[in-house]
């Protein structure tokens, strides 16, 4: 990746700066088990100091130290550590992991696969100026809770409304990427009364069994989805026959993709993550429920979403089919592809895409009124 200002500088190094705004402070395998496991037998609610606390927190306030969370998280922009604080949820049954900071009108990240929250860190400080922003890991991923079930979107939709709901917050923006995409779209069409508006990145539309590719497709799309019949295996023979290559599998899938490479930090990360072996079955959940998604897909595709729409491609990647998959799907599609970039468009082109998600939720924000 070329160096911009908006490459990641070393955490804490010299010229790291707190925010001028005001902000709310909330593996190795071994780190990462020993940790996730002594903060999920916390009760209630972990929060930051500071931060928001619901009635029904009862349990000393806990902040995730261990591998995921953003104390551990490696090349973070200057100020991330003052701004942002990792937090522990317990919502809707579920333990999640979010990483919050910033002021004003709410703001939901929703990662893809094989990520987790980290992948937004390079927008999420300047977004954070004008926003609650709220990045979330995924059931099944990073410090989230992994149960064996609950994988299907309509559960994770339902996960993150009840995430919502325990942080206070009412009505919220969505931004989704790849599988944050098919959650985002699950969580609009299901809770639209909850969704102010919502962006959706670099998926050709949800998954239905309408528009899904065909078996036998073309060598270069082909390379490109294989994983996806892969990973929907539901069978503990494609967690054996990752384990111990992920370093193999999920370096394919990075470079496939399109667009510069992720830098060699980042996908040192994610590998680390997924080499979790929960983590890697939790990974795989969202595939191996797909077809309980698609069917429920087919039912949502009979309501337009009523929100305004940002669909964002990379022109390396799925360029215009994301806008052009949306356009059934709901009443304000807004079609934006973003040159030179492949399907990691937040790590790859973040100065372009913060450019369009400030565009796309400036009347959110004027809605909102004065922060806070």
């Amino acid at each position: 990746m070329n160096t911009s200002p908006m490459d990641p500088p070393t955490p804490d190094g010299p010229g790291a700066t707190p925010p001028s705004h005001r902000a709310r402070r909330g593996f190795s395998r071994r780190a990462f088990v020993g940790g996730a496991a002594a903060s999920a037998a916390a009760a209630g609610i972990a929060l930051a100091a500071g931060g928001l606390t619901p009635a029904s927190a009862t349990a000393p306030r806990q902040m995730p130290k261990g591998f995921g969370s953003v104390a551990a998280a490696p090349h973070l922009p200057a100020g991330f550590k003052q701004m942002f604080t990792s937090r522990l949820v317990q919502a809707g049954g579920l333990r999640q992991h979010v990483v919050i900071g910033g002021d004003g009108p709410p703001l939901l990240l929703v990662h893809g696969w094989p990520e987790n929250w980290y992948a937004w860190r390079m927008v999420m400080p300047e977004l954070a100026r004008h926003y609650t922003v709220i990045a979330v890991d995924q059931r099944g991923i990073g410090l989230t809770a992994k149960p064996r079930s609950g994988y299907d979107t309509r559960t994770l939709a339902n996960d993150l409304v009840a995430l919502m709901d325990a942080l206070g917050h009412e009505r919220f923006a969505v931004a989704g990427h790849d599988t944050g995409l098919i959650i985002g779209y699950a969580l609009a069409a299901d809770h639209p009364e909850r969704v102010a508006r919502v962006a959706l990145l670099e998926v050709p539309g949800p998954p239905t069994l309408k528009a899904s590719p065909p078996l036998f497709i073309d060598e270069a799309h082909n390379n490109r989805l294989w994983h996806i019949p892969f990973n929907r295996v539901d069978h503990e023979l494609t967690e054996k026959l990752v384990r111990g290559r992920e370093e193999i599998f999920f370096g394919y899938e990075f470079d496939i993709q399109g667009g510069q490479k992720l830098p060699d930090y980042a996908r040192e990360y994610y590998v680390r993550l997924f080499s979790d072996p929960e983590t890697l079955r939790g990974g795989f959940g969202l595939y191996r429920a797909w077809d309980t998604t698609t069917a429920q897909n087919a039912k949502r595709s009979d309501n337009k979403l009523t929100m305004p729409v940002l669909a964002i491609g990379g022109s390396e990647s799925w360029g215009d089919l994301v806008g052009k998959a949306m356009i059934p799907l709901a009443n304000d599609v807004q079609g934006v592809v973003i040159p030179g970039a492949g399907h990691w468009v937040a790590e790859q082109a973040p100065r372009e895409l913060l450019s369009e998600l400030t565009r796309f939720l400036a009347p959110y924000r004027r809605a909102a009124g004065p922060s806070r």
